[in-house]
């Protein structure tokens, strides 16, 4: 009888380990996928945020006039590295990035002052910018000789980053659909190895209350620790990527990847805990000859 006891207690404890392997795996190949939703989210956000807004000046405009435009601008909430670039600077930079020989044709420098500033990636669409163009040019009539972005590549990466959100966004709904069967699956397998042992102290007189509680309790903790396991397989693995593609750290995002890691550690812990239950009740209810 105490063989008995111990070779169902070894089979009970290799069942939970293989359970316990079994949803790591699954949600760590969960917190993979989610990990690139969140890449690409910042990749999209990276890119807008890299599109530069030109607010040209009229040569005309008094002094006082364009420090409180460049004030204004400074005081949006959405803008980012603002700059009031003279004839001056505006020379320097085209001289960096362009060819010189137009200084053999002209004496004087034909480029125009400007307010030079990044938006913010929730608000770089052509509607959000052409309504700060418009406002703008009220605010400041006179002063402002054109407002300029590049439309197209605006249009574009507002394009790529709503398509690239819709296919992720289906692609989560979906593998959230099959972590969850697998996960229960997987549980089920483990709990039917344990059947017998269930039904037999249904039979010496345990209440289903009596048996589903420890097993219950042990299902939480195991969820506990299938889910950190697999965060600390998402998190190695993010490390490891980083180390050898050091462009991926600009687009780390603590605040994105500890959502990530509380959403696998629920999932873990939920589906565990429901499934064990479920498989428990499922067995007590069952006659013994069904359990062959």
């Amino acid at each position: 009888m105490a063989q008995l006891g111990r070779s169902s207690s070894k089979k009970g404890k290799s069942s939970y380990t293989g359970a316990i392997i079994g949803v790591a795996l699954v949600l760590f190949l969960f917190g993979i996928v989610g990990w690139f939703f969140l890449n690409i989210r910042k990749t999209g956000d990276y890119f807008k945020e890299s599109i530069q807004v030109h607010t040209y000046l009229n040569r005309d405009a008094p002094k006082k006039r364009i420090d409180s435009l460049t004030q204004y601008i400074i005081s949006l909430p959405y803008a980012n590295r603002v700059e009031y670039v003279t004839k001056e600077k505006a020379m320097q930079k085209w001289n960096k990035e362009n060819d010189t020989t137009w200084k053999q044709f002209l004496s004087n420098n034909p480029l125009p002052e400007s307010v030079d500033f990044y938006v913010k990636a929730d608000h770089v669409e052509k509607d959000s910018l052409n309504l700060l163009a418009a406002n703008l040019q009220s605010a400041y009539p006179g002063v402002i000789s054109e407002f300029q972005f590049p439309t197209e590549t605006v249009a574009k990466v507002s394009k790529f980053v709503k398509t690239a959100a819709i296919i992720f966004l289906i692609a989560a709904i979906i593998l959230t659909i099959l972590v969850v069967f697998s996960i229960d699956n997987t549980i089920r397998l483990a709990m039917y190895s344990n059947r017998f042992i269930i039904k037999t102290m249904q039979m010496v007189g345990a209440t289903r209350w009596f048996i589903a509680k420890p097993i219950n309790q042990r299902a939480l903790i195991n969820g506990l620790v299938a889910a950190l396991i697999a965060i600390a397989a998402v998190w190695g693995s993010v490390l490891l990527v980083e180390q050898f593609i050091p462009d991926f750290k600009l687009l780390h995002d603590n605040t994105g990847l500890l959502i990530l890691f509380g959403i696998i550690i629920v999932l873990g812990i939920l589906i565990t805990l429901v499934s064990t239950h479920t498989a428990v009740i499922k067995y007590l209810k069952m006659k013994l000859d069904d359990l062959y």
